[in-house]
């Protein structure tokens, strides 16, 4: 049993690898070619970028394969033998917190370089290294309390109930809709300051469009988020009566109203249509597929490894290879989001413009400096967002005229420098 998850993980880490080769070289040769968004200088500066973190991205993906080989040929017994796990439900949580700080170590070198040299370099990070520590120990803090509160609820079941992965998998999957509802308000607050967006045109025009498609929140807020990125983003957080509006000051700095409006009723075409249930949806059934196929290991597997089967070690064993069945997922998963992001897409240019949203996602692109192209392996197995160029053609605009402007977007609409252009 050893030897065949042994083989699978390695196929799977293998076309991880072969993936990530294509796309470094696809996007070495495409950001020579002419510019699309974008000028010239930062289409290659957004292909080098998305170069150097697809080499970072290889080079975790052989870490992470080197430490699997190690956790199951040694790392079990040693950390087994290390802590003297004796079955009991206390020794479980202990072996996964061991279990846990291991990949964490091996893990943060990679982290570090990405906010410290990687983003510095390009101009997102804005993280200094005493908010980053901040970050971190609060993380960690809640990791201690509430993943050890986890861990020993999962173990309890292991230890005393029968069928524990049916079980197992209801505790979690509970936990993942909890941790939805009290996300925006309890645990984001820990990392960021919200801000009520002060009363005027913005605000009004906001809540009009919520009150259009049925939305109550608990309302919108402004995050400080350019403390650590410049990149622009906003969502809607929370489930329930904890659902609010997010915007990214950084958002409100770069794009007009009519622009930002455009982009949440985008968001809120994905509230109208229930996918965040869906979302929720696949991610029961990913769920429950990896409990069902990853709690029913054999004591052998644990044998060959050099350890008896225990509750920790079970755990441990389904967080690693769980990447491996979601990877099984992923093809389907990003389909089905890539179709709601188109329906979202044309929902969000029905309420707020197309015009305005196009334009939008002109800027998002250029000021996050996201390289437009992508290979189609990359697309098919990870993108759960439409290539932004496909994106525009489906809203109509040709976007291979658009590397012709200069300056800010026609008052009269972009759609009409398409025209004169043709002209």
């Amino acid at each position: 049993m050893l030897q065949i998850i042994m083989i699978l993980y390695t196929l799977y880490a293998l076309i991880k690898i072969y993936i990530s080769i294509m796309q470094i070289g696809y996007i070495a040769k495409e950001k020579n070619e002419e510019a699309v968004l974008m000028s010239q200088e930062k289409y290659q500066i957004a292909g080098e970028y998305a170069i150097k973190k697809g080499r970072l991205d290889l080079l975790s993906t052989v870490v992470d394969y080197m430490v699997f080989v190690w956790w199951l040929t040694m790392g079990f017994a040693w950390l087994s033998s290390t802590l003297t796990v004796d079955g009991s439900v206390m020794s479980a949580v202990l072996f996964l917190f061991g279990f846990m700080a291991i990949n964490y170590v091996v893990g943060l070198p990679f982290e570090l370089y990405q906010t410290f040299e990687l983003d510095k370099e390009y101009g997102f990070s804005q993280t200094t290294p005493k908010l980053y520590l901040q970050d971190q120990l609060k993380s960690i803090a809640m990791f201690f309390i509430l993943g050890g509160a986890v861990f020993y609820l999962l173990a309890w079941i292991i230890v005393n109930v029968a069928n524990w992965w049916l079980w197992g998998f209801a505790l979690l999957f509970g936990i993942a809709l909890l941790v939805n509802i009290i996300y925006p308000t309890i645990i984001a607050p820990l990392f960021n300051k919200f801000t009520p967006l002060e009363e005027g045109e913005l605000r009004h025009k906001i809540e009009a469009m919520m009150e259009r498609v049925g939305l109550k929140s608990d309302g919108v807020f402004v995050i400080d988020a350019s403390k650590r990125d410049n990149r622009l983003n906003a969502y809607f957080g929370g489930l329930g009566k904890t659902k609010r509006v997010v915007l990214f000051d950084t958002l409100i700095d770069k794009l007009t109203h009519k622009e930002l409006l455009a982009v949440l009723g985008h968001e809120l075409g994905h509230f109208s249509h229930g996918d965040i249930w869906k979302n929720i949806g696949m991610m029961g059934l990913l769920l429950f597929s990896a409990f069902f196929l990853l709690g029913n290991l054999p004591a052998d597997l644990f044998y060959e490894m050099g350890i008896e089967k225990h509750a920790g070690a079970e755990i441990a064993m389904m967080m690693l290879l769980l990447p491996l069945i979601s990877f099984v997922f992923t093809p389907m998963m990003s389909f089905v989001s890539r179709h709601n992001e188109y329906a979202a897409d044309v929902f969000g240019s029905e309420l707020g413009g197309k015009e305005n949203l196009v334009s939008a996602l002109i800027k998002l692109v250029d000021e996050n400096k996201a390289f437009p192209k992508s290979h189609p392996l990359v697309v098919f197995f990870y993108y759960t967002h439409p290539p932004v160029l496909e994106r525009l053609k489906e809203l109509g605009y040709d976007a291979t005229a658009i590397n012709e402007m200069s300056g800010s977007l026609p008052k009269d609409g972009i759609f009409t420098f398409l025209d004169d252009t043709k002209k």
